[in-house]
């Protein structure tokens, strides 16, 4: 059984930094697609950026320039770099990963971005 953990989240002021990591047991990233998704209140889970088994790398629009994800020196955690947030950017941030029809979340992470 895998099991996605996520965290890293917290309380910080716009354009502000925060580092969010997303570890797994039970299997090896790297076969798997790893994916980061937020979900706002009363908003919908939208996603934001993903990490291939090959090291491709996608974001959305939203985020591009301002985040990076990336895989850690750890063989089973992948990170999401979060640069110069915004208050749009509070949510909470779930990390998804996926192979064929196997299909694994964590519980989330709460980012909260706020003056």
């Amino acid at each position: 059984q895998v099991q996605v953990v996520e965290s890293g989240g917290g309380l910080v002021q716009p354009g502000g930094s925060l580092r969010l990591s997303c570890a797994a047991s039970g299997s090896i990233f790297t076969l798997y697609l790893i994916e980061w998704y937020r979900q706002a209140p009363g908003k919908q889970r939208e996603w934001v950026a993903t990490l291939s088994g090959s090291g491709s790398t996608y974001y959305d629009d939203s985020v591009k320039g301002r985040f990076t994800i990336s895989r850690g020196n750890a063989k089973n955690t992948v990170y999401l770099q979060m640069n110069s947030l915004k208050p749009e950017d509070t949510a909470t941030y779930f990390c998804k990963m996926s192979r064929s029809s196997s299909v694994y979340w964590g519980q989330g992470t709460q980012v909260t971005v706020s003056s």
